[in-house]
């Protein structure tokens, strides 16, 4: 009689285990998995008067969409510098990281293209006197008002590292027919750097999504924004792609152009 109780006894344990099994399997089976959260650390700014510019944004002349003007898409940095024992002045940083010996900068334009007369970018090396002009490039002009994106060409000579380098993009717009064209334009800096091993074995190692939340957590702005935009650009419908995209442009204030449309635009025409 002992016996036969044991055997009921260990039927049911065993019987208990595999409702045990059946039953949680399923709920960890449709656990979702959450994307991270894409969080832009900045790095702290050159020093001085460094990296001095002018990302946009400001009020148009009346010819931008909902009265907008050209938006570089790149951190802004407040500083309040001491000039002499009692004066003070503020300055205005536009500066970001990349890896890419030739990376692309990213642009909200506004405009409408019967406004623009013509786009330039200009790439410069500001180490030595005089300056020197490494690119200068007329730019397409999109059809359409968007975000654009201009890569550096492969034949300009590569980003040197820990070197910083001053951009332009220069507009010439037509708001009104009956006057000349008018000029806008924008202006930051890019320097390069070397990822430290740790972060360069993690790059190698993390799918092309993981990469724009290890550029970002590192403070490389110019490859976590074009690694983000790119995959935006494959999957525009992906609403994890686009959450994210509204949290990288929020860290640096600019979550107001998370929603205009990324356009496959536009190529640096070389003269």
């Amino acid at each position: 009689m002992k016996s036969y109780w044991q055997k009921i006894q260990l039927i049911t344990a065993f019987g208990m285990a595999l409702l045990g099994i059946f039953t949680y399997a399923p709920i960890i089976g449709m656990t979702p998995v959450s994307a991270i959260p894409v969080a832009f650390t900045p790095p702290p700014p050159p020093p001085d008067r460094g990296a001095a510019g002018d990302r946009g944004g400001a009020a148009s002349r009346g010819c931008g969409v909902g009265n907008q003007s050209v938006v570089a898409l790149i951190p802004i940095y407040e500083q309040t510098l001491k000039q002499g024992e009692t004066e003070a002045v503020s300055v205005t940083k536009v500066w970001g990281l990349t890896t890419q010996e030739h990376p692309t900068f990213w642009f909200f334009v506004p405009y409408k293209k019967s406004t623009i007369h013509s786009i330039e970018f200009v790439l410069k090396d500001e180490s030595s006197k005089p300056s020197q002009t490494l690119y200068r490039t007329p730019v397409t002009i999109p059809e359409v008002p968007g975000i654009i994106s201009i890569r550096l060409s492969a034949t300009t000579p590569p980003l040197q590292v820990d070197k910083m380098y001053h951009w332009f993009l220069k507009m010439k717009l037509i708001c009104n027919p009956q006057q000349p064209a008018e000029g806008e334009s924008v202006e930051g800096w890019v320097q390069r750097v070397n990822p430290n091993p740790k972060l360069a074995d993690s790059l190698k190692q993390a799918t092309s999504q993981q990469r724009v939340g290890l550029y970002a957590e590192n403070g490389i702005w110019y490859d976590a924004l074009t690694s983000l935009a790119q995959l935006r650009l494959a999957k525009p419908q992906d609403p994890t792609l686009a959450e994210e995209w509204m949290n990288l442009l929020k860290s640096v204030n600019l979550e107001h152009l998370a929603k205009q449309p990324l356009l496959k635009c536009c190529q640096a025409n070389p003269l």
